[in-house]
């Protein structure tokens, strides 16, 4: 993996400067102080009210969500941080949907704004399926900082996958 594979789509100047803080070994305390704190959301219930309150909260007239959890597997099999499935099947004469969203059991871990920015991703996807102007427009009116948030957390996995967990308990 290239030292900064989470980091490719930003400026050469932003990933000189992450670079220098992970040489010498202070990405980690740059993180801790900025996010000095870790979220208590400890399991798939407590997961499933958080995702619920926010789902609530900016979409309402989306589908339910029949399942939402913590999945160890997500990281990796698929690289990604979180998992969003929409199936729709025919029974008797009625059209069910359902709605899932797995989120990596890395983000136990976490402060809860890495957690919430994975969530308002992922329930954004729900409404629009591709990473588009229309896509970061929901994602921001949910979380009106989601691109600072985003570059952050890419930062936390640029450290973590270097030094390892940047919250150990």
């Amino acid at each position: 993996m290239s030292s900064l594979t989470y980091l490719s789509a930003y400026s050469p100047e932003l990933q000189q400067q992450i670079s220098r803080l992970l040489a010498q070994n202070k990405l980690g305390e740059y993180l801790r102080n900025k996010y000095p704190d870790t979220h208590n959301i400890a399991n798939d219930n407590d997961l499933r009210e958080y995702v619920l309150t926010l789902k609530n909260r900016y979409m309402k007239n989306a589908a339910p969500l029949s399942k939402v959890l913590f999945d160890k597997k997500i990281h990796v099999i698929n690289n990604a941080l979180g998992l969003h499935t929409y199936a729709t099947r025919i029974q008797g004469n009625k059209l069910k949907s359902k709605n899932e969203m797995r989120i990596s059991d890395l983000f136990k871990r976490t402060p809860e704004a890495f957690l919430n920015m994975i969530v308002v991703h992922e329930l954004a996807h729900f409404k629009q399926k591709q990473h588009n102007k229309a896509f970061y427009q929901l994602c921001t009116h949910m979380l009106a900082d989601y691109h600072q948030l985003e570059f952050d957390l890419r930062v936390y996995l640029t450290e973590l996958a270097h030094h390892g967990d940047v919250y150990q308990k």
